[in-house]
């Protein structure tokens, strides 16, 4: 049996641009998607934390060093430039292959330059 998990994560980025006539899908910096691991046509899920809103499309491959994460084709009418979002993509793993897993966690900084990047995410505490 597989199960999905977290492959990578792209996350508190900037949407730089809106092109609502481009090809449809999400363009983002070669560099970054180099560092998460994500591909081009990759699927992913898009999470607005500015609005609220949830989208799954697909990557592009944006000029490398740009910052560039640019919502295009229907995107462009869920997300505006400036909203912070969450960029994550899946894979499917066997139990063997899961229990080694460890995602790519790519945290940003508002103009989309690395803050920091890891592979496990602190236990929640109770307040």
């Amino acid at each position: 049996m597989l199960s999905t998990f977290l492959k990578a994560k792209l996350h508190m980025g900037s949407v730089t641009q809106a092109e609502l006539w481009y090809d449809g899908s999400c363009a983002i910096d070669a560099d970054l998607l180099a560092l998460s691991g994500m591909r081009e046509f990759e699927q992913i899920d898009i999470y607005n934390i500015t609005n609220g809103e949830r989208l799954t499309t697909y990557v592009i491959v944006a000029e490398a060093g740009s910052g560039i994460i640019s919502m295009n084709g229907a995107a462009a009418r869920k997300f505006q430039v400036g909203d912070r979002i969450i960029i994550a993509s899946y894979g499917q793993f066997s139990e063997l292959e899961a229990a080694e897993h460890k995602p790519k966690l790519v945290y940003l900084n508002p103009d989309n330059t690395v803050e920091r990047s890891a592979n496990t995410i602190a236990v929640q505490l109770a307040e």
